[in-house]
């Protein structure tokens, strides 16, 4: 029996079944759209995990004729990866294996077609030459980690990275540039749009040097809804997972309190008080959050970042209550991207103390002065 046997009916349900695209695992292509041209007609060809003759590929004697125009025994795929299974690599492509990959494929359609209209969210992306390193943060990436709580609202995000920026993090130049560029990419691509109520939910992805983003968190404010996730080693990707979901943050407290405030993040390495001596001198009064083993890769799970806004808010109003309104908080951070992300979203621009943000460079010999972050961060945030 040939292919062009199957039902139309069967046709068009495996189409619906695949969202259109190939089905071979890692491909996803679109089979009604030319990526180079961008011209829309069907590319799909109709593959049959058990061939629907005994002499095919995976052919079987009784079960080649029963399963010819089932939907269960079919695959969308491009023609690329129909050669492959077919003709290329036979052996290599085992029925098993096959079904697998249909499984996971209608699985993940079935998962993205259920999320509502009403989490639809922008992606913004960020990123800054960390170093020497160019830091590009991918909409694919961000897409795909988003699901299935939320789905891209536009099929273009709202990138406020400064492109093929020559500029190394070691230099006060790049925070100068660096700072107007972020403030003015906020102005002209975000909060319009904001205020036109355009967007009601943001999927916030960036990769920069700390202190530009505890700015890029306390510019947006914790007033847009927002979810800002952690770009994770292994495996690579965005992808929150599930555990851990009991945690807490190590906070402790200066003993004396003659001396300006330097709030101490050692989560991703210690930072000893050394070298914040270093700096501001013997006097700084350190406080410090911490976790039992400073590492890259703690940051796991919403409920750690759900975690940390709640110890820090409180923790903000107890160092402005110790040290006074009018007090300049020095900040020293070491801590997973997102975090720093969310501690600058939770600043009350009117009411929290203003920030001196420092940045590790040991190129420089330590920690260097960059960015001072006012109460009324939308005017006069500047370069250190």
């Amino acid at each position: 029996m040939s292919i062009s046997a199957i039902p139309e009916s069967v046709k068009i349900r495996l189409w619906g079944k695949a969202a259109g695209r190939c089905q071979y695992e890692g491909c996803n292509k679109p089979l009604w759209l030319d990526s180079l041209t961008k011209f829309e007609y069907n590319s799909a060809y109709i593959a049959h995990i058990i061939a629907d003759s005994p002499d095919g590929p995976r052919g079987d004697a009784i079960l080649s004729r029963q399963l010819a125009q089932d939907i269960t025994n079919l695959l969308l795929m491009c023609d690329e990866h129909h050669r492959l299974i077919d003709k290329v690599d036979v052996v290599g492509h085992s029925v098993e294996r096959l079904k697998s990959m249909k499984a996971a494929h209608e699985e993940r359609i079935r998962i993205l077609g259920d999320i509502g209209v009403d989490k639809r969210s922008h992606v913004l992306l960020y990123g800054a030459n960390i170093g020497s390193q160019n830091s590009p943060v991918s909409y694919s990436e961000a897409a795909v980690a988003m699901a299935p709580d939320h789905y891209p609202a536009d099929s273009r995000a709202i990138t406020l990275s400064l492109r093929n920026s020559s500029f190394e993090d070691r230099t006060p130049k790049f925070w100068e540039i660096e700072t107007e560029h972020l403030r003015n990419m906020l102005n002209q691509q975000l909060f319009p749009r904001l205020r036109n109520a355009e967007i009601f939910h943001l999927s916030i992805f960036a990769l920069a040097p700390q202190p530009l983003l505890i700015l890029l968190g306390s510019l947006l404010s914790d007033i847009p809804a927002a979810e800002v996730f952690q770009l994770h080693r292994e495996p690579r990707g965005w992808k929150w997972l599930d555990e851990p979901t009991d945690f807490d943050y190590l906070i402790s407290e200066p003993s004396q309190i003659d001396g300006d405030p330097a709030l101490v993040f050692a989560l991703s390495s210690t930072v000893n008080d050394d070298r914040v001596h270093e700096v501001m001198g013997r006097r700084a009064a350190i406080w410090r959050v911490t976790i039992p083993f400073p590492h890259n890769e703690f940051l796991e799970s919403r409920q750690q970042a759900q975690a940390f806004r709640t110890q820090m808010r409180a923790l903000m109003d107890r160092i402005k209550s110790r040290h006074g309104e009018n007090s300049l908080i020095h900040v020293f951070p070491s801590m997973p991207v997102a975090l720093a992300v969310e501690f600058g979203r939770i600043r009350t621009p009117k009411a929290d103390l203003p920030l001196v943000v420092y940045d590790e460079n040991r190129q420089l010999g330590g920690f260097v002065k960059t960015i001072e972050i006012s109460p009324l961060h939308s005017h006069r945030e500047k370069a250190c």
